[in-house]
């Protein structure tokens, strides 16, 4: 386990070299002359491949798991979390709506002591593979335990999957027969009391528009009371207005505006995001859905009988298990997916 806390830790610093403030190669990184221009390559084939996958997205990214990659944070994570006896080898199937996605259940497996067996989203395949080359020479034991399939997978004692509900069902039925962690849609949402600080809509701005809205943990949809003003959280948003200049977020937009007034819903819009009433939890890009409510106690009620559609609920002092405005993007370790603690499931494989 030592081994393998300390192999990511180098994989940490590696990634550190990678930030929104800019890319600087530093001295005393291992491995750094073999794999250093290298990776920027492999960045610059991911923007390519996927224009989602902006320069300052994919950075965003690095940045986040070149932070939470310390021996400190892992040591935590890991205390107290049972080891097999034996080494299984675990299939990762994998989303690619934001750079890296998978990354956390990869880590899970391999710290666990397992060999991970990964299938890729077409959407993000040019990251992982390279990082896994790293972790290779910064540490032996790993080569042999990692491998990467474009085709059908076999040969392995679980399986981690994420996909949309239908992929699912279809995740569901194919591998019954697996220990499994089968993950569907999900969205976050943030309920907004009136009271809040301009510095609190403001970070909120990142809630809703790092990685375009796409992540499971982005804000698709906020709750307001009754007869809110909705200049503040507009206000908030402007922020990122520069967002309309990336072509493939202005056609979204474009679309769905035409969309909507074709079929004369009734929407509020600044130029670069439109919110409009919606029951529903996944909106479409450039679009917030809002439900207004009149009493907070049954709006908590609510977000609890639903839990199973939400990942992230943003707010100040509503309920127990909210997230701090601005902060759905920077989780930690042990913030897992759906609730479902990923090590305890690999530590009884």
């Amino acid at each position: 386990m030592q081994k393998r806390i300390d192999a990511f830790v180098k994989l940490g610093e590696f990634l550190s070299q990678f930030s929104l403030s800019g890319i600087e190669k530093k001295e005393n990184i291992e491995f750094n002359d073999l794999f250093f221009d290298g990776f920027k390559h492999q960045m610059k084939l991911a923007q390519e491949n996927n224009s989602w996958f902006t320069r300052d997205n994919i950075l965003f990214s690095l940045h986040s798991w070149s932070t939470a990659l310390t021996k400190e944070n892992l040591l935590l994570w890991t205390n107290k979390q049972s080891q097999n006896a034996t080494s299984k080898k675990v299939a990762i199937i994998m989303a690619g709506n934001i750079p890296l996605v998978g990354f956390h259940d990869f880590l899970s497996v391999l710290i666990s002591g397992h060999s991970v067996l990964v299938k890729q989203s077409s959407n993000d395949k040019y990251l992982l593979p390279f990082l896994s080359k790293y972790l290779e020479y910064v540490e032996g034991s790993f080569k042999g335990g990692i491998e990467f399939s474009e085709g059908k997978l076999t040969g392995f004692d679980a399986v981690i999957a994420t996909g949309s509900n239908n992929t699912a069902r279809y995740f569901e039925h194919y591998f019954k027969g697996k220990q499994n962690i089968i993950r569907k849609n999900r969205n976050s949402v943030a309920v907004i009391t009136g009271n809040e600080t301009d510095d609190e809509m403001s970070a909120l701005s990142n809630d809703v528009f790092q990685y375009f809205g796409l992540g499971c943990r982005s804000v698709s949809k906020i709750y307001v009371p009754k007869g809110y003003n909705f200049d503040a959280f507009f206000n908030g948003m402007y922020s990122k207005r520069t967002l309309i200049d990336n072509a493939k977020y202005a056609n979204n937009y474009d679309y769905n505006k035409a969309v909507y007034l074709m079929s004369e819903f009734d929407l509020l819009e600044n130029g670069f995001l439109m919110i409009k009433e919606d029951e529903s939890y996944a909106s479409p890009i450039a679009t917030i859905f809002y439900e207004y409510y009149s009493d907070i106690n049954e709006l908590k009620e609510k977000l609890i009988t639903e839990k199973d559609s939400i990942q992230c609920i943003v707010s100040n002092g509503v309920i127990d298990s909210e997230i701090a405005f601005g902060q759905t993007q920077n989780p930690q370790l042990w913030d897992y997916a759906d609730g479902i603690n990923t090590l305890e499931f690999l530590g009884n494989i």
